[in-house]
């Protein structure tokens, strides 16, 4: 194929791809099926390789994201994005339409209704039809620049489908986690013990601000747009534009509605505040707009929104249930947390029968008696929270509920975690869900990647006493696993493979692995790069530990006590023993050069040779210092693309050097 013909191609099988995204992420409509278009994804994929001069960013291979994406970059609003009056009673509403039809003196008006989503703010630029910046709500000002994360998201267009759209223009919508997305994600945390996310709004602004674009892709986030803005708009009303950008391709709410008088306003209310629970997506309420934009021009804003617009809240969902039994729970740190077991009762679409109280002092503060009838919210939570106690319904003499002293599992006397309101269980090497705990987070998928070992069987090898602690593992043989009921040769043969590749994952992974107190994932990064080898810093002391970034005084009493304690010791040197890295990679451990030695440097933008993380990386390893601000100290900058305005002008003012990427990497060479 000539390189003219393979242009041709390319752009033929990236309308098709474009084509077919939206029809299965918009449309919900999909033409052809999963394999048939992965089939055209990989052709284009080998095309735009094999012709590198035709690539294209919003090529629809560019959807998986890239781990280049490091950073964000602060950019002013053309137009500010201000926020919206909240009304939380139907009357509040009320009021709003009867000072708009005053303001307007008489003249006939339509609002349109709409759901609020819950989710995070974000402002989408186009031209000639191909999204050109992504920008968060940040301060209404200014937001951050998440065109590369957005850009994984597939219910967004990248090129517009053929239509009436204007050269320029700015969209306004949310992006939103789906539930059952959200459901999967928590899951997932609650497998590895992370905390979780308390909403789907979190879970969505906490992805789009990720640092590796890559991850974003996978999380599988969606959008809703409600806001049209352009000097040449297709119509002078906003329920017109809205439905014109559904025709190009964005997807909008189905729940848009003309609405005509205060009594279709009130009906509106009161359909939804019932049928919202049916959503696929997460909503806190609805949101009423003048439509005519010669009438919202006319109306204006106050300081902080406009006039002609106002958000209705709808009120959290909540029940009163009686209170069954309340457990206590063991985790893998020791950590007792108490449990509400409550009588099943429905909430937002789900049967709730449990909740976490947290711990003793959220148990003294609602002063839960035994019998209790607790009141229990979701609202835009997906986590149950227990506000509050029915006392008129508490029995006589029915006794508080406290605390236990004893671990339920292992009976160990519990202390208390200075500085925190948690119980712990001391016995840290004999009861069973810590230990087990533990051996099911060392082989979950990002830490050590041990195929096959999830919670029913690192219980089943622990209660077989194949496995009293991690190192166990690595003794384990398939002719062993094969006498277990519930696994058979095949799974053995998966957990073996899995243990033995699991010898080549890296160092930062295994500090992670360890269930170190307070060491997560970034910390273990943190730590692994700054102590090189695990007899490093088996060798730290507090101070020592304390001086890496991101490990305060308890992180680093922590890691020192851990690192002390002869159980911990012997396993550590049974797992190096058996050939797990206890270093870090040889390219990591490479000597420093010294290109930058003594210098201060900044970074700034948006890279293509390497992500923001690895500059930071190459800096320090040619003795220069990272800095995140600009200041007389500054020896250069190193400016990407999309370099905020606000550090061009400072350097300008400071008389500070800006350098490209090639300059830079041109500088170190050698």
């Amino acid at each position: 194929m000539t390189s003219p013909e393979a242009h041709i191609k390319i752009e033929e099988l990236r309308n098709e791809l474009h084509r077919h995204n939206h029809n299965y992420y918009v449309l919900n409509a999909p033409e052809i099926s999963d394999k048939e278009f992965d089939m055209l994804m990989k052709k284009l994929e080998e095309l735009e390789k094999e012709f590198p001069e035709y690539s294209d960013p919003l090529s629809p291979t560019q959807r998986v994201g890239s781990d280049l994406t490091k950073g964000f970059e602060h950019v002013v609003h053309a137009r500010p994005m201000m926020s919206l009056a909240n009304s939380y009673s139907i009357e509040e509403v009320d009021d709003w339409f009867i000072r708009i039809r005053k303001a307007l003196d008489g003249e006939a008006f339509e609002i349109v209704g709409e759901m609020k989503f819950d989710g995070t703010s974000i402002s989408i630029t186009y031209h000639n039809g191909r999204m050109v910046r992504a920008v968060t709500r940040g301060d209404g000002t200014q937001g951050d620049d998440v065109t590369a994360n957005v850009k994984t998201i597939r219910s967004i267009p990248l090129q517009l489908q053929p239509g009436d759209w204007p050269e320029d223009f700015e969209i306004r919508g949310e992006i939103l986690m789906p539930w059952e997305v959200f459901e999967k994600l928590n899951a997932e945390r609650a497998y590895n013990e992370e905390p979780l996310f308390a909403n789907p709004r979190n879970a969505a602004s906490g992805t789009l601000k990720m640092q590796d674009s890559r991850e974003v892709a996978k999380r599988h986030l969606d959008a809703r747009f409600y806001y049209l803005l352009s000097d040449n708009l297709p119509s002078d009303n906003h329920f017109d534009n809205i439905k014109a950008a559904e025709r190009w391709g964005f997807k909008v709410s189905k729940a848009m509605q003309k609405l005509n008088s205060l009594e279709e306003v009130n009906e509106y209310v009161n359909y939804w505040d019932v049928h919202r629970k049916e959503l696929p997506v997460a909503t806190d309420g609805l949101v009423f707009k003048v439509n005519s934009l010669r009438q919202q021009l006319n109306l204006g804003f106050t300081a902080k929104s406009p006039r002609w617009a106002i958000a209705f809240k709808f009120n959290p969902e909540n029940a009163c249930t009686p209170l069954r039994f309340v457990s206590f729970e063991t985790g893998r740190m020791g950590i007792v947390t108490p449990v509400a077991n409550l009588e099943p009762v429905l909430l937002s679409g789900t049967i709730v029968k449990r909740a976490s109280l947290h711990n003793d002092d959220i148990i003294r503060e609602l002063d839960i008696h035994e019998g209790d009838w607790l009141y229990v919210e979701k609202g835009g939570e997906i986590i149950p929270k227990i506000t509050g106690v029915e006392e008129s319904k508490r029995k006589p003499e029915a006794p508080a509920i406290r605390f236990v002293s004893q671990c339920p599992v292992c009976g160990a006397k519990l202390v208390r975690i200075y500085g925190e309101a948690a119980w712990c269980c001391p016995n840290h090497y004999g009861c069973r869900p810590q230990i087990t705990g533990k051996i099911e987070h060392f082989c979950a998928r990002r830490m050590m990647n041990i195929d096959g070992i999830g919670e029913e069987t690192a219980e089943l090898l622990f209660d077989c006493g194949l496995v009293k602690n991690i190192a166990d593992l690595y003794d384990l043989t398939a002719s062993l696993l094969c006498r277990l009921d519930r696994l058979g040769e095949k799974s053995a043969k998966r957990i073996i493979d899995g243990i033995e590749a699991s010898k080549q994952i890296p160092f930062e992974r295994v500090v992670y692995a360890l269930s170190i107190p307070n060491v997560g994932e970034t910390t273990a990064k943190r730590i692994a790069s700054a102590v090189k080898t695990m007899d490093n810093m088996m060798g730290m002391t507090v101070e020592e530990l304390t001086a890496i970034p991101d490990v305060g005084p308890i992180i680093a009493k922590g890691i020192f006590d851990y690192l002390r304690d002869p159980v911990n010791i012997d396993i550590i040197a049974r797992l190096t023993a058996a050939g797990v890295k206890m270093t870090l990679s040889e390219e990591k451990l490479a000597p420093k050069g010294t290109a930058l030695e003594g210098m201060t440097i900044v970074i700034s933008g948006v890279f293509q040779h390497h992500s923001r993380d690895e500059y930071k990386e190459i800096i320090e390893r040619e003795g220069g210092k990272n800095s995140g601000s600009i200041s007389k100290k500054t020896s250069f900058v190193l400016a990407g693309d999309n370099m905020g305005p606000s550090k061009k002008e400072k350097c300008d003012k400071l008389g500070i050097p800006m350098i490209g990427e090639d300059e830079f990497l041109e500088k170190i060479k050698g």
